[in-house]
């Protein structure tokens, strides 16, 4: 059956900023303590177009666009409630992008809550509570750049160690792909979505790398540039501006509703990569409300 691209050119249409990567150092870095993500990259506003997809939900692909909006009900009454997400939500996610995805195995990598809101301040003057900081099961704000959070030459290597703990003595994989299970649990209109960008907008050249370092306390200065054993960190990839890039989000979006977007998938004969953002949505000014969200990431294998 043919597909009608000519439906996305009557979607309804909202303005705004995007950050995209500036000219600048060399080194890139993202810094990750809690409450706190500060890169050392400079970014700026780009006037971007942003489709609302939420008329024709059931237009989207995997192989396609790289993200799918779906029904995703859940059983979790408190998202606040770390025990509740550690014990149930993981598993929850996991049935969902089995299923989404048709994977053999599906592995959770964690989760995080984000909020377009303030974060309170923990219990110590420096922001921590007195252990060390893990990039997993916290409260962090919303993330205002462009960016995946793989950086696809690392990719492979960490698919066979994590299949590895998840499938000890299995019969290997065929393909995986690595993403991210996006839910609002707060009510709409949120004022900061997300928007994902169509995988088939994306030139494959496309991105630089973002090193990862989780710490207790963000350097300043220098010291931010600092030699640090990059090349054993994970890394995102931080994209410069491209007016080819097609953008896209679901308004209104509800707590039994999730969206699912790859980061990276191991078939690159598809959409297999989408960039992301937040972004400050003026389309219902009188009653947009905080947006405050879970995200869980997890590999899936094809065996």
């Amino acid at each position: 059956m043919a597909i009608d691209d000519t439906i996305e050119e009557k979607a309804r249409t909202t303005q705004a900023n995007l950050n995209y990567l500036l000219p600048g150092p060399d080194i890139n870095r993202r810094f990750v303590s809690a409450g706190v993500e500060v890169n050392t990259g400079t970014y700026g506003p780009y006037p971007t177009t942003i489709r609302d997809g939420r008329t024709i939900t059931s237009h989207f692909s995997f192989d396609r666009h790289g993200f799918q909006l779906l029904d995703a009900p859940t059983n979790i009454t408190d998202f606040r409630g770390k025990s509740e997400v550690e014990d149930k939500y993981q598993a929850e996610v996991c049935e969902h992008v089995k299923k989404a995805f048709g994977a053999d195995v599906v592995y959770s990598q964690g989760w995080m809550l984000r909020t377009s809101g303030n974060i309170p301040k923990k219990k110590t003057e420096d922001g921590s509570d007195g252990k060390p900081y893990r990039h997993y099961g916290g409260l962090q704000p919303a993330a205002g750049e462009v960016h995946i959070d793989t950086e696809p030459s690392r990719q492979l290597a960490y698919a066979k160690k994590l299949y590895d703990k998840a499938r000890p003595g299995g019969p290997g994989f065929k393909r995986f792909i690595m993403s991210s299970f996006w839910r609002t649990f707060s009510p709409p209109p949120q004022d900061c979505p997300l928007a994902v960008c169509d995988a088939r907008s994306v030139r494959n050249d496309e991105g630089t790398p973002n090193v990862l370092w989780v710490v207790d306390k963000i350097p300043e200065g220098d010291a931010m540039f600092a030699p640090m054993d990059d090349d054993k960190q994970l890394a995102a990839a931080i994209f410069r501006h491209n007016p080819d890039h097609r953008w896209w989000y679901f308004s209104g979006m509800e707590r039994d509703e999730a969206l699912l977007f790859k980061f990276h998938d191991s078939d690159s004969s598809v959409g297999w990569r989408v960039p992301h953002s937040a972004f400050w949505d003026e389309s219902f000014p009188e009653t947009k409300k905080v947006r405050e969200s879970i995200e869980c990431r997890t590999i899936s294998f094809f065996e």
